[in-house]
């Protein structure tokens, strides 16, 4: 799955921003950002944000989306300020490569990426909140990698801007999620390894002005009519309402 390859299939499946995120790191943006700056008229087709899958200490996954790459590759940094030297085994893990938007390797990570690093997850969501980032807890109806699995039930209050629920659930599974977090925002996210992964029944529809960071910022707050559309269905109607 190479960066022309995740930008023709976001185009084809007609998603208007998506994140790219691997474990640990986001050296794998800029391919993809610079493979969907070919767009018209000079734009972004997708829109592309860097982001992160943090594996806390603990092996819980949080995922951390950033307004910027220079703010990425700084959290990163801190990041990796306590990541174990562990080598990656190819044999086992495969090749960890970073590559330019042609697709040509332009190095190969020897730390591997899937192992926790030395930062609980609450210092991981204290230090990404402290640098403007998008914060959400992965996939936290797994039985493994997710706060609930590790930790236990989260605090209602817990300070991330969504809690994401995999794209396998059934609606009657994803409302009791809901039902037991009233006035929490869930997210629906592809979370693909493989292209066939990417698309828009697996995705997060939302009701925003322009496709950017900001915008998703508030909609996951539900500021200035900005709004998330629950993934498996609407609940209440929106008949009356307008996008802003």
């Amino acid at each position: 799955m190479g960066a022309p390859e995740i930008v023709e299939r976001a185009r084809a499946e007609g998603l208007d921003i998506i994140a790219i995120a691997d474990h640990n790191s986001c050296d794998n943006y800029p391919a993809v950002a610079a493979c969907a700056g070919d767009g018209e008229k000079g734009t972004n087709n997708p829109v592309v944000l860097p982001a992160i899958e943090v594996q806390t200490a603990e092996d819980i996954h949080v995922l951390v989306v950033f307004p910027d790459y220079e703010t990425a590759v700084t959290y990163k940094a801190w990041l990796w300020e306590r990541m174990p030297p562990t080598p990656n085994d190819p044999d086992i893990f495969g090749y960890q490569v970073v590559v330019d938007a042609q697709n040509e390797i332009v190095r190969v990570e020897d730390v591997l990426l899937i192992q926790g690093v030395g930062y609980d997850v609450d210092t991981v969501v204290k230090r990404a909140r402290e640098v403007g980032a998008i914060v959400v807890l992965a996939h936290v109806d797994r039985s493994a990698f997710s706060y609930p699995s590790v930790l236990g039930p989260f605090p209602p209050d817990y300070p991330v801007d969504a809690f994401e629920l995999s794209w396998r659930l059934d609606s009657e599974e994803a409302e009791k999620w809901r039902a037991r977090y009233p006035g929490r925002t869930f997210i629906r996210s592809s979370d693909s390894h493989m292209l066939d992964g990417l698309g828009r029944a697996r995705c997060t529809k939302m009701w925003l002005e322009a496709p950017t960071f900001g915008e998703i910022r508030k909609a996951l707050a539900g500021e200035d009519g900005r709004r998330i559309s629950w993934p498996w269905g609407r609940r209440t109607s929106t008949r009356n309402w307008r996008p802003p």
